[in-house]
């Protein structure tokens, strides 16, 4: 569409950004790993999951804002980090902090996207987060993380499930190769060749040695069990962020949703919890906070509205969240978060018989059997 700022639903954003990005660029952002089952129940997760609404209750005003990091923000959602965003707008993360500044939220910067980390953390008077893939030895992650201190960032996100490369056969089809579209400032001094033996040599000693060096809040990408969310606490991670990397490292995952009772069972009270994986709807985001998430993080949803309109476009497309999540919240009977309980939820079987990423938005998926069919 021509005029984002227009939009009344996610689903034009979604239309107008399939019909702006190259198909290799589609398939990079809305993919999964191998046979694609963990993104699919990503979906499956969050389809699952009923409401139990309670009416004739007081609602003139439902209140969608929450504290995260001890920053007010407009509504429970943030952005989680995305690689090579200038494929999506060739500002990159510079669309990003401006749009949530603009918004009112926060988001996780990429090490790998433009532009360089500095320019970034300059952009941008909110709370600053900045999110590491280890691709260097120890002496690189040293420099790397005094970079993102005298750069100004206020937390270290570090993602933790990527020791391989997950096969992302949309990609391998497409002979789309992420490391070569990279932000590569942000990787100085590094060898491509060698990067995979440190992703795979990474523990909790280095999680430990990175917040020790840097003294900022470390938050851990990529908890799925509760066993991890224990180490996590006992080796003070100030942040556990559940997630399986959007469906796109290990198949046969479960989904996000689905990881985070037992989470939040050992870790709620104790250290804030992220999610992302598959939240494009506010109902979606409504069920992560009552089953115990503080924020949800939005990724493929991110990339789609940068490629609809860019810095307008992102805006947008939380707005449209915050809409969602308000009147669903009135919808439940509650006045504000806090209020969301399980007891809001009935867990059954999804009326969707094959999730997708797109499956959410009905006339998405009619324009996509269109476009298959060469009819649209």
């Amino acid at each position: 569409m021509d005029d984002v700022k227009n939009a009344l639903t996610q689903q034009e954003l979604i239309i107008a950004a399939k019909k702006r990005m190259a198909p290799v660029t589609w398939d990079f952002l809305s993919g999964g790993g191998e046979s694609e089952t963990t993104l699919k129940r990503n979906r499956h997760s969050l389809d699952s999951v009923a409401f139990r609404p309670r009416v004739l209750i007081s609602v003139p005003d439902p209140d969608a804002t929450t504290t995260f990091m001890g920053q007010k923000i407009r509504i429970p959602v943030i952005c989680a980090p995305v690689g090579s965003l200038h494929h999506m707008d060739p500002t990159g993360n510079l669309a990003v902090v401006h749009a949530m500044d603009k918004f009112g939220s926060m988001a996780a910067i990429s090490i790998m996207s433009n532009p360089r980390l500095e320019d970034c953390a300059a952009a941008t008077k909110g709370y600053k987060i900045f999110q590491l893939y280890v691709r260097g030895d120890w002496e690189w992650v040293k420099k790397t993380l005094d970079r993102v201190v005298a750069a100004g960032f206020d937390a270290l996100v570090i993602t933790v499930d990527t020791a391989h490369y997950g096969r992302r056969e949309r990609d391998l089809y497409n002979r789309f190769l992420r490391r070569n579209s990279a932000q590569r400032s942000n990787l100085e001094g590094i060898d491509l060749d060698a990067e995979w033996k440190h992703r795979g040599a990474l523990t909790w000693d280095f999680v430990e040695a990175c917040k020790k060096h840097c003294g900022l809040p470390v938050m851990v990408k990529g908890i799925a069990t509760r066993e991890d969310a224990e180490i996590a606490l006992k080796r003070g991670v100030d942040v556990i962020w559940v997630s399986n990397h959007g469906g796109r490292q290990m198949d046969h995952g479960r989904g996000a949703l689905a990881c985070l009772p037992e989470v939040a069972e050992v870790a709620k009270g104790k250290a804030p919890i992220v999610i992302d994986g598959g939240f494009l709807r506010g109902t979606d985001v409504i069920k992560a906070i009552g089953l115990g998430a503080d924020v949800v993080a939005v990724g493929k949803l991110q990339g789609w509205a940068l490629a609809a309109g860019g810095e307008d476009g992102l805006v947008r497309s939380f707005e449209i969240m915050e809409a969602e999540i308000k009147m669903n919240l009135a919808l439940l009977g509650v006045n504000k978060l806090s209020e969301i309980t399980p007891a809001h939820f009935f867990h059954g079987a999804p009326v969707m018989n094959e999730p997708s990423i797109v499956s959410p938005f009905p006339v998405v998926s009619e324009a996509f059997r269109r476009w298959d069919s060469g009819s649209y």
